[in-house]
């Protein structure tokens, strides 16, 4: 089993910012695609953004570009997502996933590991 912590999630205001971090426990994170989900109340969970394993390979949900990055610090073994200019719309549960993959998006199969989630409320 893989095993993810985030952390970073709060509560702000339209326009703000926040940081979210995953980290790998008892393993190498750098050698895994790691991807965040997200999903908001009453809806589907829907992808974020993926970073992929030892490559500088990655994507975003066409609603984040411009406004969320993703990166990886391999000595602290965590990556983090960055959210500038946060929405409402972003309001939801924020997963991490990581997975043994040459492709950017984890496949979400029995293969990916799943942190517990982190919340973002997004609220004037």
């Amino acid at each position: 089993q893989l095993q993810l912590v985030e952390s970073g999630g709060g509560s702000v205001q339209p326009g703000e910012s926040l940081r979210l971090s995953c980290t790998g426990l008892g393993f190498g994170l750098e050698y895994y695609a790691v991807g965040w989900f997200r999903q908001a109340p009453g809806k589907e969970r829907e992808a974020v953004s993926c970073s992929g394993s030892r490559t500088s390979k990655t994507d975003y949900n066409e609603s984040v570009k411009g406004r969320f990055t993703i990166s990886r610090d391999n000595t602290g073994n965590t990556v983090y997502l960055q959210m500038d200019n946060l929405k409402p719309e972003d309001t939801g549960t924020y997963y991490c996933a990581a997975d043994i993959t040459f492709s950017c998006w984890p496949r979400g199969g029995a293969e990916t590991g799943w942190g517990r989630g982190t919340q973002v409320v997004i609220s004037q």
